[in-house]
C-alpha cells in the first residue's frame, strides 16, 4: 500500500482523488491518503505567512507550520514533494519512479512563495511546466494521479498502463470502439482482421507517426527497434514526398 500525506490550506480541493480510479485504489486497501492543514500547526495565531524580508510583493509561507506539520506525520523522513515552478519537470518517467515509493508526503503552497528554509525539509521540487497557478494543489493532484495508476492492481489489469503515451517514450496509437462506421469515420479495417502481428505493426507505424508528427523531440531520446527504424524511415520517406 502507498501512503501519501497532504499538507494544504484547502483539503477541500481534493475531493477528486477520493472518486474514479484512485477513489477505487482506496477502498481496496492499495491506496492511504491524509490532508494535513498546516494551518493548524501555526504557532503565530494560525498565521502560515508574512511579509517578504527586504520588501516585495506577495506573502510568504512561513516555515515553522511546514516543519511542525512534518515533524507530525513522520518520524522517519520519507520522500518529501514540494510544488515549484522551479522544480523538475514531471513526465512519465518521473510518476514511475516515484510510484516506487512506499510513502509519500506533498506540500502545496499559496501565496508568492516559501519561505526558502522550507526547502531543507524537501528532496523534490516538482513543476509542471512553464507556468505558474495559484496554489500547489492541482499540481499535486495530477502527479498523485500520474502515479497512483502505475501501482500494481489499480488500473485492473497490469498492463493497462503500458501502452499509455509517453510509457515506451512514444505518443500513443489511435484506439477506436463501436460502432465501426460514425458519420462515415470508419475504424481502419486491418483492426478487424484479427491479424494480431499485423495490428501490432499497424499500432507501432500509428505511434510513430504521430509522435514524428505532434511531438518530434521525444524521438531524440527514444530507443527504438530496428523494426521501428525502418518504419519511421517509411514514415519520414512518404512525407517527405508529400511536402514535395
Amino acid at each position: 500500500m502507498m501512503k501519501i500525506d497532504i499538507l494544504t490550506l484547502f483539503p477541500e480541493m481534493f475531493a477528486p482523488l477520493e472518486h474514479s480510479i484512485l477513489g477505487k485504489a482506496k477502498d481496496k486497501g492499495l491506496l492511504e491518503i491524509t490532508y494535513h492543514n498546516f494551518r493548524e500547526q501555526a504557532e503565530n495565531a494560525r498565521h502560515v505567512d508574512d511579509e517578504p524580508y527586504g520588501g516585495g510583493q506577495g506573502m510568504l509561507l512561513r516555515a515553522q507550520p511546514i516543519f511542525a506539520a512534518v515533524e507530525q506525520i513522520a518520524a522517519v523522513k520519507p520522500r518529501i514533494i514540494l510544488l515549484d515552478p522551479a522544480g523538475r519537470s514531471f513526465d512519465q518517467a518521473y510518476a514511475e519512479e516515484l510510484s516506487r515509493e512506499d510513502e509519500l508526503i506533498f506540500i502545496c503552497g499559496h501565496y508568492e512563495g516559501y519561505d526558502e528554509r522550507i526547502k531543507s525539509l524537501v528532496t523534490d521540487e516538482i513543476s509542471l511546466g512553464d507556468f505558474v497557478l495559484t496554489g500547489g494543489e492541482l499540481a499535486a493532484m495530477a502527479v498523485i494521479d500520474a502515479t497512483v495508476r502505475l501501482l500494481p492492481d489499480v488500473l485492473g489489469k497490469r498492463v493497462s498502463h503500458q501502452d499509455d503515451s509517453f510509457s515506451s517514450g512514444l505518443l500513443e496509437y489511435p484506439q477506436y470502439t463501436r460502432p465501426y462506421d460514425f458519420q462515415g469515420q470508419r475504424v481502419p479495417d486491418v483492426l478487424l482482421s484479427g491479424h494480431h502481428e499485423k495490428i501490432r505493426l499497424w499500432r507501432l507505424e500509428q505511434s510513430l507517426r504521430k509522435t514524428y508528427e505532434r511531438r518530434p523531440d521525444l524521438l531524440e531520446n527514444c530507443q527504438l527497434s530496428d523494426e521501428a527504424e525502418e518504419l519511421l524511415k517509411k514514415i519520414k520517406n512518404e512525407l517527405d514526398r508529400r511536402s514535395d
